[in-house]
């Protein structure tokens, strides 16, 4: 069975994203924020889900500053739950990274189809609130 990809409405995202400072609004706002950086739109074709982090990192330093905003408010996020500093090193070194790579011409823009940070610290702070808010925990089907 192949897994179809399905696009995904930034404004939706946007205009669903709840406020609040509880676990869960947290949980939905960063779960937002990477669908909307990292798989908005799917590429015809070749059905590989792209973001505005790879569209915008296109447009030089400009975009990859954008990219490393909205990586950096994950990380806000990630600290107003209280994760540890381990964790948040971790999820700044992604997002470092990401910016660096993305810096250089043709390699960087390559490098957000591959490298996707915003996933990476989604799933750190996933395994967070799953271990420390399990009441957060969502299943989908």
């Amino acid at each position: 069975m192949t897994q179809r990809a399905t696009r995904i409405d930034p404004m939706d995202v946007l205009n669903r994203m709840p406020v609040g400072r509880d676990p869960a609004a947290i949980r939905a706002r960063v779960v937002a924020i990477e669908a909307m950086m990292e798989r908005a739109f799917v590429i015809p074709g070749i059905n590989r889900p792209v973001g505005l982090d790879a569209i915008i990192g296109l447009i030089p330093v400009l975009g990859d500053v954008f990219g490393a905003a909205m990586g950096s408010w994950m990380i806000w996020e990630a600290r107003n739950l209280g994760m540890s500093k381990l964790q948040l090193a971790r999820m700044g070194g992604n997002v470092a990274f990401d910016t660096a790579i993305g810096l250089i011409p043709f390699v960087g823009d390559a490098a957000d189809f591959l490298f996707r940070s915003n996933t990476r610290n989604l799933r750190i702070i996933k395994r967070h609130l799953d271990k420390h808010h399990p009441a957060t925990v969502t299943v989908t089907g």
